[in-house]
């Protein structure tokens, strides 16, 4: 399995972050003091700049375990008491050298809505009665509440100058046993914009090659909605294939979501044998995506590039003139209008297979239904849900119903049962998770 470079080459320690001096001073100040003024910090500025890495070191300077609680997952009062808050509470589950543990909260400004109901409030209680050092990493500020903005020491991350990238673009080059121009590294580094990306990019072009030269580096400037549009034209009018294969690069769209571009606008350039072999290139580099996904190997997802640009553009028998108006997926509407129910029940699934140490393919088609069925008595629906942590929304689609009273009081004695057998927990083993 291929490694990403973003995670490889990940800073350990404070010293090894780039371009933000003055707030990794701040942050490092913060942590030596912590408790005097801020239990919290806000690392707050633009994605890709080492938010999340520079929390992550200053817990490997200060010794500090750590716990993340990010976006991916629901962030309910109740799920930020039970995590975050206990851990909050007690010292470290091994003692440590420090007895410090780092409660790092990712995307803190994209706490809302009905699925993280009551995450602002709970955390702002959290940051109140910690007993530990939380970091929340956010890149809009003031998207963040006021109250939660005032109780937190907002630390800003500025974007990284290409000049502070290329040293460490050039240090993987090393590493990695490549010999790149420099007039290549400069490009990708001042065309990237941000230090995830250049390593991103850099990582991308470097896919089979030992010497990387200046017209190997074809990133371009992340415009997505209008570059696709360009990169679909060099697809279907152009006749170099390796100039369509590099302009799919500049996209900030990895193949599994570009294919669907190309699928959805395909018939409209093609027709008769073109759109069969188009169709046929593409059915390929579908293969390899699903390969992709069983085997965890990113490596393949060049060959499935390769197919979806090069192949496709190889289809057509003659040059096709005239303006096409190209449009976005259908499906992803289609996907949107269900999008809600498949990722509540997605979630449960995901749950079941935790508990059950099945397959998240297996919980789906096979224990949910049957779920379903034990759920009709409350005491059971109550137990199922404390035992897997519902929230409201999956118990009504386990129940066939839409959120009610009925649902919330099954809900709020699920939450009264995970809170007392977490206490239990806590003072049976001394804390810690």
């Amino acid at each position: 399995m291929m490694t990403a470079w973003t995670e490889k080459y990940r800073p350990e320690t404070l010293s090894d972050i780039i371009g933000n001096d003055k707030a990794v001073t701040e942050l490092k100040k913060w942590a030596e003091n912590w408790g005097i003024d801020k239990k919290a910090a806000i690392l707050y500025g633009p994605p890709g700049i080492g938010k999340t890495s520079a929390a992550y070191a200053l817990a490997n300077d200060m010794a500090w375990e750590t716990i993340e609680l990010n976006a991916s997952e629901q962030r309910t009062a109740a799920v930020i008491q039970k995590i975050a808050g206990s851990a909050a509470q007690t010292g470290t589950f091994f003692g440590g050298a420090s007895g410090r543990r780092l409660i790092i909260l990712d995307e803190a400004d994209n706490i809302y809505g009905n699925v993280d109901q009551g995450g602002v409030k709970a955390i702002t209680e959290l940051i109140k009665k910690t007993n530990q050092p939380i970091v929340l990493i956010a890149n809009g500020y003031y998207d963040m509440s006021k109250t939660l903005r005032w109780a937190c020491k907002p630390i800003q991350f500025r974007d990284v100058q290409s000049r502070s990238i290329i040293p460490l673009l050039l240090r993987i080059c090393h590493n990695e046993g490549i010999d790149c121009d420099d007039k290549a590294i400069e490009l990708i580094g001042t065309r990237a914009g941000d230090v995830r990306s250049a390593i991103n990019d850099l990582q991308a072009i470097a896919q089979g090659r030992k010497k990387i030269h200046i017209e190997d580096v074809v990133t371009g400037i992340r415009d997505t909605k209008e570059s696709i549009f360009d990169v679909m034209k060099e697809i279907f009018k152009g006749s170099d294939p390796k100039r369509a294969l590099y302009a799919s690069y500049s996209l900030d769209e990895n193949p599994e979501d570009f294919i669907h571009w190309i699928d959805e606008n395909l018939p409209l350039e093609y027709k008769g044998d073109d759109l069969a072999k188009g169709f046929e290139s593409l059915s390929r580099s579908d293969v390899f995506l699903g390969r992709v996904k069983r085997r965890q190997n990113y490596g393949l997802w060049k060959y499935a590039g390769e197919m979806m640009t090069c192949g496709v553009q190889a289809a057509k028998s003659k040059k096709h003139h005239g303006y096409v108006a190209y449009k976005p997926p259908t499906i992803w509407k289609k996907m949107g209008q269900a999008k809600s129910v498949r990722v509540v029940r997605d979630s449960i699934a995901t749950k079941i297979g935790k508990h059950c140490h099945v397959s998240q393919r297996y919980a789906r088609s096979e224990l949910i239904p049957f779920l379903k069925s034990i759920l009709k008595k409350k005491e059971s629906a109550i137990g199922v849900s404390a035992m897997l942590d519902l929230n409201q929304n999956e118990i009504a689609f386990l129940l066939g119903t839409s959120v009610d009273s009925t649902i919330q009081s099954i809900h709020d004695a699920a939450q009264k049962r995970i809170t007392q057998a977490t206490e239990h927990s806590i003072e049976t083993f001394g804390g810690g998770f």
